[in-house]
């Protein structure tokens, strides 16, 4: 892993205020990443990028900015004119490899909103986003952008692969089951539902109105991309190879992933047992919180919030879990600023302690 305790980083360290900027800031992910950085104590907003919108404010385009925060747009190319201590991509899948092998690690710090970097290989990488991987030496570099399972690393890394919104929800809510060695790795079955903002802000027909409004739908059968994530990530704490069954399904909302797994124990348990594994496991993270009941997706709505279920059902044998997190901000922007505070070695929930929305 690249480590950032040069002395261009402790130098930045000095400051008042850390120079950061956001590539693609028009999409979904990257106005929320424009949200919170916009109101963070510690951080300047120096630059935000649109090749197709350079040259207007990016209130013209989002409205609710309007006259709060109308920084015009630049083309990416004026990154270089800017002295910046780490950079947001928010590009698409495929594209952000091209901006990271154009302008590597020396200049800024990286986290990485795509699939670029997640998974360990290019080989994999290739397989399933199909497309050959531009850069796979930054692949070893990078860092997986998951506090609750790597920060350590995230602090000392100038590349972080944010997660997908997917796989945090899932990876959260199977964490202490597979780490705690509870649950056979190759029974687990995940069933997600996501909001339409997942599937990004350029128009789709199946994120088309008439085609969303009361309808509800499985989508990616046997090949989404997120499997491999999730069966990578998963793998690192899991004894044995780590096998999911993923589903992914759209619901007819604008935000919010609710996700059930079921697996099978490997020894005797009960639901004192998985519900103090949970507990435990969790029990010094800001943003992971375990209740006493099934999640709803408007209690961690515009939060930064993973709210996790477990129990089990003694009448199947199957451990069932349930997690729900907003995909722009636990899935998105907020996991990506919350990683930003670890790497200045800021306060992790610093700016990001707004409760969640209600209703």
């Amino acid at each position: 892993m690249a480590k950032g305790s040069t002395k261009r980083d402790v130098e930045r360290r000095k400051k008042s205020k850390f120079k950061v900027g956001v590539v693609g800031a028009t999409g979904y992910t990257g106005v929320e990443l424009i949200r919170l950085l916009f109101l963070h104590p510690d951080v300047s907003l120096e630059i935000i990028t649109s090749q197709s919108k350079a040259g207007k404010k990016i209130s013209e385009l989002q409205p609710s900015l309007e006259g709060i925060f109308d920084k015009e747009l630049e083309p990416m190319e004026n990154i270089k004119d800017h002295e910046l201590d780490l950079v947001f991509l928010a590009l698409p899948h495929r594209v952000s490899m091209d901006f990271v092998k154009d302008h590597g690690l020396d200049d800024f710090r990286i986290i990485d909103l795509s699939g670029d970097f997640r998974l360990d290989s290019a080989t994999l990488y290739e397989k399933w986003y199909e497309k050959e991987h531009v850069c796979p030496e930054y692949i070893e570099q990078s860092a997986y952008g998951m506090p609750e399972l790597n920060r350590d690393t995230i602090r000392n890394s100038d590349l972080v692969a944010n997660p997908g919104c997917y796989p945090t929800s899932t990876i959260l809510a199977l964490l202490p089951l597979v780490k705690g060695g509870i649950i056979d790795p190759k029974s687990v079955i995940v069933d997600s539902k996501s909001g339409v903002t997942g599937a990004g802000a350029s128009p789709k027909t199946f994120t088309h109105f008439p085609n969303q409004f009361g309808n509800f739908f499985a989508y990616g059968l046997k090949h989404h991309r997120h499997t491999p994530e999730i069966e990578t990530i998963l793998g690192t704490v899991s004894n044995d190879p780590l096998q999911v069954q993923f589903t992914p399904h759209l619901l007819p909302i604008d935000r919010g992933i609710l996700t059930t797994t079921y697996s099978q124990p490997i020894k005797a348990i009960n639901e004192e047992l998985v519900q103090d594994a949970f507990l435990n496991f969790y029990e010094k993270e800001h943003f992971v919180r375990v209740i006493d009941q099934p999640p709803t997706i408007k209690n961690v709505r515009g939060s930064n919030y993973c709210d996790v279920y477990a129990t089990y059902d003694e009448r199947t044998g199957r451990v069932i879990t349930i997690s729900a997190i907003d995909n722009l901000m636990k899935g998105a922007a907020g996991q990506a600023v919350q990683n930003m505070n670890l790497m200045f070695g800021l306060i992790e929930k610093k700016g990001l302690e707004s409760p969640p929305l209600n209703p």
